[in-house]
């Protein structure tokens, strides 16, 4: 493939004018700082591709045996997650990695830079999903314990399949914005990476921060979701009669969840407000500090999946084995919604049960009562007869 696209693009490409992904970097680099060189790369894409391949077939397995709807619409949203970390790490990884193993020159083998546009919105397009899927998970978890008759009618498998092709499309068009002249994709140091490019020009600028904001949203709206569920959690589990009450899959799902917003918190935040603070202030770009805060959250790809192969249900037993870990739903949490949906139920049952009883004990009556009036008189008027 590498080989192709040089030759199309030797077809086409003008010597002496220089393409925007290498205006400010242009190769070879002689930079050879550790943390940029290939251990590091193809340490953190082995761990990360199999750890993320490893919960993908848990977490198939699990789906494949449960019966919760809640819970089923949870794995939904963290195997799209863990789909997104692991398609993430294998093609921006693959790159960084060739370009270790072979060191191609990406002026001669991208002259007019589409290879490196691509590279440039898959970081930003993979960036940005975990942290929309982080936040989308914290408003299923809210509306689900703290809303749960909304959240058991309104959510479903498709429907929370549709939600995460929604975080995708939505990343994706945000990382195509540079590609319709918002902002820009530059080839970055040590040369076996493009990102958006981090500067004070006004388009820059304003698609760094777009990239920025979005995260930091997301990551304050987990917190703030994520903070309110926890409580409401705590304070029904914990009041009266909570050795009968406490369920099981509620406290993984906010176990996980809590685990999935502060790992992305620790490995995002330090890049997202790296390159909010560099473009605003206007100074010059720390190649040192990004490639270290790039690590960082490189991290939180490898860290995800591991988050749900030890804080499964199971696990969770072990560690606190002294808990009830009856089954049951959120609803069986609060006693006075329990009470009014029995009654509910009851009252819109209450005539058919009455009806089933009376044709138990008189099938015959009840099968005159059941037939058409013009019928009844036929049979009347035939037995007359």
């Amino acid at each position: 493939m590498v080989s192709l696209l040089v030759a199309i693009d030797k077809t086409s490409a003008p010597s002496n004018v220089t393409p925007l992904c290498f205006s400010i970097n242009s190769p070879p680099f002689r930079h050879n700082h550790t943390i940029a060189s290939a251990y590091f790369s193809a340490v953190f894409s082995g761990l990360g591709l199999s750890s993320n391949l490893f919960a993908l077939v848990v977490l198939a397995k699990t789906f494949h045996h449960t019966k919760s709807r809640s819970r089923s619409s949870f794995l939904l949203f963290l195997g799209g997650l863990v789909f997104t970390d692991f398609m993430g790490l294998l093609v921006t990884g693959s790159i960084v990695v060739s370009f270790h193993i072979t060191h191609f020159n990406w002026r001669q083998l991208d002259p007019h830079c589409h290879f490196c546009n691509f590279m440039g919105m898959s970081m930003v397009f993979y960036g940005l999903c975990p942290l929309l899927l982080g936040a989308t998970m914290a408003v299923e978890r809210f509306v689900g314990i703290n809303r749960p008759f909304a959240r058991s009618t309104a959510m479903s498998n498709s429907r929370a399949c549709s939600t995460v092709a929604m975080v995708w499309v939505t990343a994706g068009c945000i990382s195509l914005l540079p590609l319709a002249g918002l902002g820009s994709y530059h080839l970055q140091i040590p040369g076996s990476w493009c990102f958006l490019n981090i500067s004070s020009r006004p388009l820059d600028m304003t698609f760094s921060l777009i990239f920025s904001l979005v995260g930091l949203l997301s990551l304050a709206m987990s917190f703030l979701l994520n903070t309110v569920s926890v409580v409401t959690l705590l304070r029904v589990c914990c009041g009266q009669g909570s050795a009968q009450r406490r369920r099981d899959y509620e406290v993984e799902m906010m176990v996980q969840l809590i685990l999935i917003m502060t790992i992305a918190s620790v490995c995002w935040c330090p890049l997202l407000v790296f390159i909010a603070q560099t473009v605003l202030s206007g100074s010059e770009l720390d190649v040192r500090h990004l490639l270290l805060w790039l690590r960082f959250a490189t991290g939180n790809q490898v860290l995800d999946p591991w988050v749900y192969i030890l804080f499964r249900r199971a696990i969770l037993k072990r560690m606190a084995p002294k808990m009830d870990w009856s089954r049951g739903s959120i609803v069986s949490l609060y006693p006075t919604i329990s009470t009014s949906f029995r009654k509910l139920t009851r009252a819109s049952l209450g005539g058919t049960i009455e009806r089933l009883d009376h044709i138990r004990l008189n099938p015959d009556k009840a099968r005159k009562e059941d037939m058409p009036l013009h019928v009844l008189d036929a049979t009347v008027a035939s037995s007359s007869i």
